[in-house]
């Protein structure tokens, strides 16, 4: 249990032959960002040290054994080394079974301190999801990982850049099942996760805005009409359950509202319709949140970038993001 007043996270290296580890030394090497939580790294202290050599980064790097050991200076970096990897010379910018599974060990070890309360969120550096499949993981990627952890029937993914978000209905479907699975038990089930996440966050009334599947929102029924049958249904049950929800809104319009501040967060319909938005207005400041999960998890929203990895070339912006808005929701801040 974390004693400190400032929140305890660990921060997962991801994929050590990728830039996961570059991004979170350099991360941890602002200023602003160390002052305002405990951090560790869940890893290595090789790749580490490694890490920090090729970006020119002098800090003392130390192994913790528990959490609770992390120091509140900023001077260190706290290593929660898990596996027999400290020996390991895992290959940079490339595929590697040893990069798979070291990197799922390291989420499952973070996921699991989450679960028995020992830190306050997890944030995550990019993993490889061809590497864990090489190593024989049964997990697809993060979410997998959470959802069997904790029996959690469904793991949304919400991204944020700044002050649009967007708690996306479902993501890796394509674009028929997709649309197929825009219903009104879904979207109702998607609402009420966002408002009871939200609340818990520390917004009093979230305003949420659920975004049409058709253009124009099918022009009362002359596109389509999944609005009328699917999205309206589930907007007015959210409503009754006393949660401040409109729609359904044109997606060519809702977005510009809710970086005008007229929406706390947008519920859409499938990957594009988030991800774009989201990466236009802010690529290098976005961040991905999970919900539906018990704990808090914030990631980058970047992948390994093997074509740079080890040539400090990667910007740690997303990484930072990703801190500065896991110490947010843990101390229940909101997210703005």
């Amino acid at each position: 249990m974390n004693n400190s007043t400032k929140p305890l996270l660990a921060l997962t290296l991801g994929d050590p032959s990728g830039i996961g580890p570059e991004v979170v030394v350099k991360a941890l090497a602002d200023r602003e960002v160390n002052d305002s939580a405990r951090m560790f790294v869940v890893g290595t202290e090789q790749v580490v040290r490694q890490a920090t050599a090729e970006v020119g980064i002098d800090v003392p790097i130390e192994c913790i054994t528990a959490p609770e050991q992390t120091p509140d200076s900023t001077e260190v970096i706290s290593v929660l080394s898990i596996g027999d990897y400290e020996d390991f010379e895992f290959p940079q910018g490339q595929h590697s079974t040893d990069s798979g599974r070291a990197s799922h060990l390291w989420v499952e070890t973070a996921a699991n301190l989450c679960l028995t309360g020992d830190i306050d969120a997890m944030i995550t550096a990019p993993v490889n999801k061809e590497s864990w499949q090489m190593s024989g993981a049964a997990d697809l990627g993060h979410q997998e990982v959470f959802k069997r952890l904790t029996n959690s029937s469904t793991v949304y993914t919400m991204l944020v850049s700044g002050i649009l978000r967007c708690m996306h209905l479902s993501t890796h479907k394509s674009l028929p099942e997709a649309c197929a699975f825009v219903t009104t038990e879904n979207i109702l089930t998607a609402v009420r996760i966002t408002d009871e996440n939200f609340k818990r966050w520390g917004f009093r009334n979230p305003r949420i805005a659920v975004a049409a599947l058709n253009p124009h929102a099918s022009d009362n029924g002359l596109i389509g009409d999944t609005e009328a049958t699917e999205i309206a249904p589930a907007i007015e049950a959210a409503r009754l359950g006393g949660i401040n929800a409109t729609g359904p809104h044109p997606a060519d319009s809702v977005f510009n509202q809710a970086i005008d501040g007229m929406y706390d967060v947008v519920v859409v319909m499938y990957h594009d319709q988030g991800h774009i938005p989201i990466k236009v207005h802010g690529f290098e400041e976005s961040v991905s949140v999970n919900l539906g999960i018990p704990f808090i998890r914030t990631s980058v929203d970047h992948g390994t970038a093997f074509d740079i990895a080890g040539k400090n070339m990667a910007q740690s912006t997303s990484m930072v993001e990703a801190i500065k808005l896991g110490v947010a929701l843990a101390t229940r801040r909101g997210i703005a």
